[in-house]
């Protein structure tokens, strides 16, 4: 130890001149502190490179050390960040393009009604109240004219000088005729003809859940507000609404916001094609709570065109009587899921169903190319379902499925 003190003395001591030995004593005094350490040179090398696990000490300054800022400009960051966004905003720019293409063919509508009088304790009546609806529609062209598609509930009760129609332009439209179907709270107006464009109606039948749509209307008199969602359920019946002559129902669901005000405007797909017509919601509170119900737009059409043609809507009638507790979910395993069609027990003589082959015991499981929940839902397709043309019928008889091609024909009146 004495001896490697003198020669790092010796060292420090020369500053200006270096022995011919000095490599090597340099060696011999790194050798020597080393072995007083107890360590051999390769064992240094060796620890130093890869030290023990577990027993390494990192002091507190290099632990809490943040990693190496780049030196990036604040300009070549938003750069960065906007080379990333590219790719959001061609989808954002899609719906834009969309929106900007639907919305010369939805209008704002305002109808001026007189609320019931009633009578008060006195016995004395009070004068009637106004009160103004405010609802959308969409122009749609039947039979080579240009009409207004709507709720009834928007313009019911409405003379036809209290209704007023604005296009997204601000241009405002004449009403000239209301057509009103309350089974299914559809209303037509018929209005000059004038160069407008009309909505692309698309097959509601091949929308699913989670196609992305969004809903165009006027939300508590917001006129042409835009909301986005998607289709949450298909085929939603026996909802308890305000008016109870809509007994036809088979809702389209969706989470866009729908609101007081966007009654009769169009539920579009990510085409810019009309699949629905906004008709309702279910809310505690009298607003959006994300649960919004559209007439799918084949069964509005079908309705429009007959009021148009005829100035009111024909059931159809395939002559079927069905077994409601096929469906019942009592009449099931434990467990199982209850089935689907509807039994039919009943054939009516002369009736379409009877001309066609169908037979007492088959379960009709499609219908127009719908599939068939239960009986009920038979009943909604056939009232709603137009006389033109030929349907296809699937049944299930012994086991085995069977088409039929059957012509309905117009619901037989009552006396």
């Amino acid at each position: 130890m004495r001896d490697v003190l003198q020669s790092i003395a010796m060292l420090s001591s020369q500053k200006n001149t270096y022995p011919r030995n000095g490599k090597s004593l340099l060696k011999k005094i790194i050798a020597s502190g080393l072995a007083i350490a107890g360590l051999s040179s390769a064992a240094h090398a060796q620890q130093s490179a890869i030290p023990p696990r577990g027993t390494e000490q990192i002091p507190i300054s290099v632990r809490n050390r943040p990693e190496p800022m780049i030196n990036v400009s604040r300009d070549s960051q938003y750069a960065q960040i906007a080379q990333e966004v590219e790719v959001l905003e061609r989808q954002q720019s899609l719906l834009r393009r969309v929106v900007r293409l639907v919305a010369p063919t939805v209008v704002h509508i305002e109808a001026i009604k007189e609320e019931p009088a009633s009578e008060k304790n006195t016995g004395r009546s009070r004068e009637p109240k106004k009160i103004e609806e405010a609802g959308s529609g969409v122009l749609v062209l039947i039979n080579q004219s240009t009409v207004i598609l709507t709720n009834r509930h928007v313009i019911h009760g409405a003379e036809l000088q209290s209704i007023r129609v604005e296009t997204s332009e601000g241009a405002l439209l004449s009403p000239k005729k209301v057509l009103e179907d309350p089974s299914t709270d559809i209303a037509v107006i018929e209005i000059d003809q004038i160069p407008l464009p009309n909505g692309k109606i698309a097959d509601s039948r091949i929308l699913d859940i989670g196609d992305f749509v969004f809903a165009v209307g006027s939300p508590f008199g917001l006129n042409h507000s835009v909301s986005y969602g998607i289709v949450s359920a298909k085929g939603r019946r026996n909802l308890e609404l305000g008016s109870k002559a809509i007994v036809f129902q088979d809702f389209i669901q969706t989470d866009a916001a729908i609101n007081p005000g966007n009654s009769g405007g169009p539920l579009m797909n990510m085409r810019g094609e009309v699949v629905g017509i906004n008709t309702a919601i279910a809310s505690n509170s009298g607003g959006n709570e994300g649960i919004g119900f559209a007439i799918p737009i084949n069964i509005a059409m079908n309705v429009a065109t007959q009021l148009v043609e005829r100035g009111e809507v024909q059931r159809s009638y395939l002559g079927v009587s069905v077994e409601r507790a096929f469906n019942a979910t009592a009449t099931n395993e434990a467990g199982a899921p209850p089935p689907k069609g509807a039994f039919v027990k009943v054939i009516k003589a002369n009736s379409p169903a009877a001309l066609a082959g169908l037979r007492y015991g088959d379960v009709i499981l499609e219908f127009d190319g719908t599939p068939v929940d239960n009986d009920e839902h038979l009943v909604q397709l056939v009232g709603l379902t137009n006389q033109r043309a030929p349907v296809d019928v699937i049944v299930l008889r012994d086991r085995q499925q069977y088409k039929f091609n059957i012509q309905l024909v117009p619901l037989p009146q009552s006396n």
